[in-house]
């Protein structure tokens, strides 16, 4: 399927609200959007009142006119259901229908996801309005693609989800005897005797149970999922050639296990917002584009939301250096996106995002930002070509959800910080000029020389035997503490953790030995480790390096190597810190074009440099003046 159908090469644009702003100004949007190169905007993402401002009642007639001007513009339409941001009239008449909080309290209306995709009203109104859109434009010539909701996350703890989670446990499970064997429900008298007694995992006096919260999370991105479904085939059913997805977000709050939603959509769409005051920006950034590309089977993706002229950092949004939209741009591009969209069109006057930066800034046409968004978009036409090979790599990073969900908990030996893991991988392989993909545990990983598995906590033994026969095979695995320290149902994999893996690695891990916050411990020359260490007893593999200081680990062995077969199985049993994992890939020879500020992809013929420092750099042939980027043709 092409996509966004009729738009010529690279996607570029972002969220257009017209019906936040006088008629007048539409023409003046239409004539900036061509000067700027705009050729997609997303419209109606959160326009449910004004296409229904009473039940039943609908207002199409200012979105006709729109899409009829972005049409002789030249600009086509991403043309989303508005069901993010249900209108007061849908809470008030069902109150039912708003999302729970874990503490039980329910949310009122006032803000945006105020919703519980569980409760059928919601259900109902999301296909009614879904279906409306679709008679009236699925034929309409403007329409590039269908946007499905706006990112999805928004998890409820509800008595309609609770109910719909019991549901999902008899499908799951079959039989309460297999529940509470899977949930361990002996332990402080969780058995369960009728279904009626599973409840949400909401607040409670003391911890949850792991596996009922893992269960949880599960339950809540197939629910998701199921919404998404019903509005997609509404959709399809109107017109089968135009292309649908919805917008993937990512953070601690989003329970949603993309790689099943990956195989649902017609293109991955996602919104990078770095929070990293400093270069760590840029690495968030390559971090989110190679997880997009891999959701996405490695092919095209599409960066649906940035922002502009500023990064959301925790203290507060940060100003971008001249060039620096242009550079988190081309990260994405080079990266696999197909095209750069941004958050939004035409910055707002008023509600709660009016401070958000925008392509076409409050002060208007006349301004720097306006005159950079405009000279990057004008220069896209001429790249769209580069983007043609798939991006080229040779290692992966497993990447885990569940293992994600199941660390965010405080039952563990200590904190751990499952997505700052991964990113510190992926850190250092970028700062050695390395492009790594994801891959679900699960995956194929055929293609793949390296596979690295930080902390993949859970780990079933469908992903066992793939890791195994990964090593076995040639491949090089290498995997961080706590790693197969539990199944797929949270529980503890014994005689050595390691999933069942122990013989694959050479080792068994006999103990967790959390060290105190703030206290590092040395290895011999091979830096340091931190915060969580491991006593392991070699049982085959060789001993890279030993713990040169701490009670009980002091001179045992902390990274290990193990031959299996034609590969080999390496083992880091601690919280390295970044120097550490640097020597590490540095006696695996893993190093790229690029470095640290340099990031070097390879696609096909042609290879793209993206400079973030201040200083000139040279690769090859190829000179990139400090804050630039260049394509140059292998």
């Amino acid at each position: 399927m092409d996509w966004p159908k009729g738009v010529d090469g690279l996607s570029y644009g972002g969220d257009y609200n017209p019906e936040q702003w006088p008629e007048d100004v539409w023409g003046d949007d239409v004539l900036l959007m061509r000067e700027a190169g705009v050729n997609l905007v997303t419209v109606g993402v959160f326009a449910w009142a004004r296409l229904e401002p009473r039940e039943g009642e609908y207002d199409f007639g200012w979105l006709d006119r729109v899409l009829d001007k972005l049409h002789a513009g030249g600009i086509g339409v991403d043309l989303a259901t508005p069901t993010a941001s249900p209108p007061p009239w849908f809470t008030l008449a069902h109150p039912d229908a708003l999302n729970t909080r874990p503490d039980g309290v329910r949310q009122v209306h006032g803000s945006r996801d105020t919703y519980d995709v569980c409760a059928p009203a919601y259900r109902e109104a999301s296909l009614r309005i879904a279906a409306k859109l679709a008679e009236r434009y699925a034929g309409h010539p403007a329409l590039a693609m269908w946007h499905v909701h706006n990112e999805y996350g928004s998890a409820t703890y509800s008595e309609h989800a609770e109910r719909a989670f019991r549901v999902w446990l008899q499908e799951r499970y079959e039989t309460l005897e297999a529940l509470n064997e899977a949930w361990w429900g002996a332990f402080w008298s969780q058995h369960y005797s009728e279904w009626d007694q599973v409840l949400a995992p909401r607040a409670t006096q003391y911890l949850h149970n792991p596996a009922h919260e893992l269960d949880y999370k599960r339950f809540t991105s197939d629910a998701m999922l199921d919404h998404y479904r019903a509005q997609r085939d509404v959709l399809r059913a109107a017109n089968a050639e135009i292309p649908i997805t919805t917008n993937f977000v990512f953070g601690q709050w989003v329970p949603v296990d993309h790689w099943q939603w990956a195989g649902e959509v017609d293109l991955v769409a996602f919104d990078s917002y770095p929070s990293a005051p400093d270069e760590r920006a840029e690495q968030q950034s390559a971090l989110h584009a190679d997880l997009s590309r891999s959701w996405a089977g490695g092919g095209d993706w599409l960066l649906m939301e940035q922002a502009a002229a500023t990064i959301h950092s925790k203290d507060g949004a940060i100003a971008k250096a001249p060039g620096r939209m242009a550079r988190h741009s081309m990260i994405h591009i080079s990266r696999g996106s197909k095209g750069a969209m941004f958050f939004q069109w035409r910055a707002g006057r008023g509600g709660a995002e009016q401070w958000h930066s925008a392509l076409l800034p409050h002060a208007g046409r006349h301004t720097r930002m306006f005159r950079e968004v405009a000279e990057f978009g004008n220069t896209l036409p001429g790249i769209a070509h580069t983007v043609e090979s798939p991006v080229e790599s040779t290692v992966a990073i497993l990447w885990s959800p569940e293992s994600w969900w199941a660390t965010s908990g405080p039952h563990l030996p200590a904190p751990v910080d499952y997505l700052e893991n991964v990113a510190q991988i992926h850190r250092v392989l970028r700062d050695r000029g390395v492009v790594a993909d994801f891959v679900a545990p699960e995956g194929d990983l055929s293609k793949y020389t390296t596979v690295i598995a930080p902390t993949t906590y859970v780990l079933s033994k469908a992903a066992a035997e793939n890791l195994r026969w990964f090593t076995a095979g040639g491949g090089r695995l290498v995997a961080s503490y706590l790693t197969g320290a539990v199944d797929e149902h949270c529980q503890v994999w014994l005689d050595g953790y390691l999933g069942g893996l122990t013989d694959l690695f050479g080792v068994r891990v006999t103990e967790h030995l959390p060290q105190p916050a703030g206290e590092l411990r040395a290895l011999w020359n091979f830096g340091a480790a931190e915060r969580f260490c491991e006593l392991v007893e070699l049982r085959g593999a060789q001993c890279v390096t030993q713990y040169a200081t701490g009670n009980v680990i002091e001179n045992q062995p902390a990274v290990t190597v193990n031959p299996v077969g034609q590969g080999e199985a390496w083992y880091v049993s601690c919280k390295l810190v970044d120097e550490a994992w640097d020597r590490l890939f540095e006696e695996l020879k893993l190093t790229g074009p690029g470095g640290r500020g340099v990031d070097v992809v390879d696609r096909g013929r042609w290879r793209f440099i993206l400079n973030h420092t201040e200083q000139e750099t040279q690769v090859g042939n190829v000179i990139v003046p400090a804050g630039s980027w260049a394509v140059d043709e292998r």
